[in-house]
């Protein structure tokens, strides 16, 4: 086994001395250079590397605000966006809120009929109900309008969020004139020393100032209780794909260890219905299992139901709103597949595939055509832009990336396509016109050229490497250096392996609809074999499949995984790419 790409520098192999080679390499490709980052990174600790909520601008004057409203009685509502980050925000609230005695009430608009964010009808029913205080839950950034509104009708307005708020060039970024703004990417001096928590992090942030600030809510809420509110965190952390570096790898770490024991039984009976022993929940369970059950809620029925499934105490109502997002899970996954195989006609019906694909249809959900899209694009390995309408409202739509390009990048060179857009390298929304749609794939794929013009294609399986391994050396000592940099995700990705002319000893597929692949690979015949499988088996894998056979030999990319199912070699790989030698 070797790692790739330039050696370690002698500087680095001394601050690094203490770990083994591919742990050091492995740590620096992830900016992790000196002794004490390492140990960090590799020992997250809940005392020492969680920052002090107060360095956050406004947070004094939001926790003060939110203690004074609960031990005197005032009204408090907490306004929480409807997916996988506000929703558990809003249970971080709730809880806290209701174990602090507060009088509260949770809002949360309706996807398809308020849309995101504060909206002046739903601030007007609150003030008629009472409310002195809202805060709101990872949204309320670019709400200037609802909360000027709520200020008029008497009320004050604490916005926690994580997301970019509106700008001019001439005045620069615009905040709502809010009581307190709790946003670690709102203000160019903003002095919280890290940009990445997400909207619950935020949330759960003001939850531990308050309580620090007001001793007398400890009568009601145990010194260390607010840990257990990180399950709810550690799920928003991992499901918003912020990067899980710095506090966020804290946050995603402690999270997952609430998570495997929490005794919220909405969680329990989520993990039974979907057959996953929240004993050993994984970074890879909640964002493939936990996190789209969330997020069915809100696109295909209503986000109140994850809320309270998270919040109830009762079992039969845990019972019945889990089986609830079962059902609406597998709705859309149905409707996702009907859009998936529809896209997959379009595109043979045009014959060519262009270096952008853009797509769309009025009778397409919009909530749904981002995971639509990052299916395309694994597929073809291009940007796809997928669009569709909700009820009479603009065409909006998702993009994803399977190609080198920067999603924003491109976004931003097809500027005045888009009424909106916003996204980072891999993903993005936007909004676009109807007099704009049929012209939105020639100005992508003429801005995707000039933007690649010139740049060499990553064909090389090495280029996407972090080591090279033979199939010998894959077993439970790597798999430990492996996982002792989990949980991954953005900024953290999994490591990747290149495997060398290995031998195919044996080619199988499973799955109901044979959509799944199984090899078993070794270096020579009659050395130790290992498994390596894909799902749902699409992009470069598919297309090799085909071609192999027993005998064949390949070079592969893969990341080593733990295999739960099989009674021998409790290793496996995880097949990323295959070329047959």
């Amino acid at each position: 086994m070797f790692p790739l790409h330039e050696p370690l520098s002698a500087l680095l192999r001394e601050e690094l001395g203490a770990y083994d080679e591919l742990t050091a390499a492995l740590l620096s490709r992830r900016g992790v250079v000196t002794r004490e980052a390492a140990e960090t990174f590799l020992n997250p600790s809940y005392a020492k590397h969680l920052h002090d909520p107060f360095l956050m601008t406004d947070m004094p004057l939001a926790a003060k605000r939110l203690a004074t409203a609960i031990l005197s009685g005032e009204k408090i509502a907490v306004w929480s966006d409807y997916d996988c980050d506000g929703i558990p925000g809003a249970v971080v609230m709730h809880d806290f809120l209701k174990k602090a005695g507060a009088d509260f009430e949770n809002y949360i608009p309706h996807r398809h009929n308020e849309g995101y964010g504060m909206n002046e009808d739903g601030v007007e029913k609150l003030a008629e109900r009472g409310v002195k205080l809202i805060v709101t839950v990872d949204s309320g950034i670019t709400d200037s309008a609802p909360v000027a509104r709520a200020s008029e009708l008497g009320m004050d307005v604490i916005v926690t969020d994580h997301h970019l708020p509106a700008s001019s060039e001439v005045e620069g970024p615009i905040l709502p004139k809010a009581f307190a703004v709790l946003d670690p990417n709102a203000r160019a001096d903003e002095t919280y020393p890290f940009h990445g928590l997400c909207g619950s992090g935020v949330a759960w942030k003001l939850v531990c100032a308050t309580l620090a600030c007001e001793p007398q809510l400890r009568q009601k809420v145990p010194e260390g209780w607010e840990k257990w509110l990180l399950d709810m965190v550690g799920l928003a952390t991992i499901a918003d794909m912020v990067p899980l570096v710095d506090e966020n790898r804290v946050l995603a770490t402690f999270g997952l260890m609430v998570m495997r024991k929490s005794p919220r039984i909405g969680l329990q009976k989520l993990c039974r219905g979907m057959r996953v022993d929240q004993r050993t929940l994984s970074e890879d369970d909640v964002g493939f299992m936990l996190a789209p059950r969330v997020n069915a809620a809100s696109r295909i029925g209503d986000a109140r139901d994850a809320f309270r499934l998270f919040t109830t105490t009762d079992e039969n109502e845990a019972d019945e709103l889990a089986k609830k997002l079962e059902k609406a899970n597998r709705t859309r996954k149905a409707e996702a597949g009907a859009i998936t195989r529809a896209v997959h006609t379009r595109i043979k019906e045009r014959g060519t595939v262009r270096s952008v694909i853009a797509l769309g249809d009025p009778a397409w959900r919009p909530a749904l055509l981002g995971l639509v899209a990052g299916n395309i694009a694994d597929e073809y390995e291009r940007p796809v832009f997928l669009w569709g309408r909700e009820g009479n409202l603009s065409l909006k739509g998702s993009v994803r990336n399977g190609g080198t390009t920067h999603i924003l990048e491109l976004m931003q060179a097809t500027e005045g396509t888009f009424v909106e857009f916003g996204g980072h390298r891999a993903a993005g929304g936007f909004t676009v016109r109807d007099t704009e749609v049929f012209y939105l794939e020639d100005r992508l794929v003429e801005a995707h050229d000039h933007l690649t013009k010139g740049k060499p294609l990553e064909d090389d399986l090495s280029m996407h490497a972090d080591a090279v391994v033979t199939p010998e050396e894959i077993d439970g000592t790597l798999l430990k250096k492996v996982e002792k940099l989990a949980p991954f995700g953005i900024e953290n990705p999994k490591p990747v392996f290149l495997l060398r002319e290995v031998a195919v000893r044996e080619v199988s597929r499973f799955g109901k609809g044979e959509e799944h692949l199984k090899l078993k690979i070794s270096a020579e015949e009659g050395r130790r074999s290992i498994d390596a499988v894909t799902f749902f088996a699409k992009g470069p894998v598919a297309r090799t499949a085909g071609a192999l056979e027993g005998g064949s030999r390949v070079n592969m990319l893969a990341h080593v995984e733990r295999d739960t199912f099989s009674r021998g070699n409790p290793v496996r790989l995880r097949l990323l790419d295959i070329r047959l030698v």
